[in-house]
């Protein structure tokens, strides 16, 4: 009599086909477009990892060590969080489905993410402040058009200044259908991916072309260039970007 075979969906082993079958049901029970991406993106990061090489199961060990894959990559508390959270929904979706036993399901929900340090303190520009603040710009000059760039960015996309000053062309790519800032490295030597928003990307759109730069670092000095409609920019003499790490944006 031959010994009987143990399923691959039993003993947690879920290949390409059901980890794809997985996300799209997890994907399609967001109710959100934004989510639905967000979730998508972190799901196939978890994918490559996990396919990249022989694991006996998908089990809570082996999410264990994906943590610490991320930890030591550099990514930011919260976007390793952001993908356990994802991975803790696949391995639910897993078992409602049976591709994965509930104790396995259970055990992974019980992962912890990355602890966060420090709270968040200060005044914070609401919609209406950000809005006043790029209505300053009216596009009248190139230094006005770089300058509203910049505010799109700190305000849009929450980066830091110096984030701004060392962004680069290339950084900024087109996924499933939207803009992000792929692998942006920032305070401690975190990483992480931040999502543009079409009126973000418009204003750096508006400035590159007018500036005429097509890649290496977004935001540099371009006096020679200082001109929007032929009317020279009488603020070019400081520059059309900031010379340097120290400068204001």
């Amino acid at each position: 009599m031959q010994p009987q075979r143990t399923s691959t969906s039993a003993a947690g082993a879920l290949k390409i086909p059901e980890l794809d079958q997985v996300k799209t049901t997890v994907v399609n029970s967001l109710g959100t477009a934004a989510g639905q991406r967000t979730y998508a993106h972190a799901i196939d990061a978890f994918i490559k990892w996990y396919c990249a090489d022989p694991r006996l199961a998908f089990s809570r060990a082996v999410v264990l060590r994906y943590r610490v894959s991320l930890q030591q990559q550099g990514y930011a508390s919260a976007t390793i969080n952001h993908r356990l959270a994802a991975v803790r929904r696949m391995a639910d979706e897993a078992a409602d489905t049976g591709l994965l036993s509930a104790d396995l399901a259970a055990a992974i929900r019980r992962v912890q993410g990355a602890g966060r340090i420090g709270v968040r303190l200060g005044n914070w520009l609401s919609a209406r402040d950000g809005r006043r603040l790029l209505a300053t710009c009216d596009a009248a000059t190139l230094r006005d058009i770089r300058n509203r760039a910049t505010l799109a960015l700190l305000i849009g996309c929450g980066l830091r200044r110096g984030e701004v000053l060392a962004l680069r062309c290339e950084a900024i790519q087109r996924r499933d259908d939207h803009w992000m800032i792929v692998d942006l490295r920032g305070k401690g030597g975190h990483i992480r991916t931040v999502p543009v928003p079409l009126w973000v990307k418009a204003a750096i759109d508006a400035w590159t072309a007018q500036a005429g730069i097509r890649s290496g670092v977004v935001f540099r000095d371009h006096p020679q260039r200082c001109r929007v409609g032929g009317r020279h920019d009488a603020e070019s003499d400081l520059g059309c970007g900031p010379p340097g790490p120290d400068a204001r944006v």
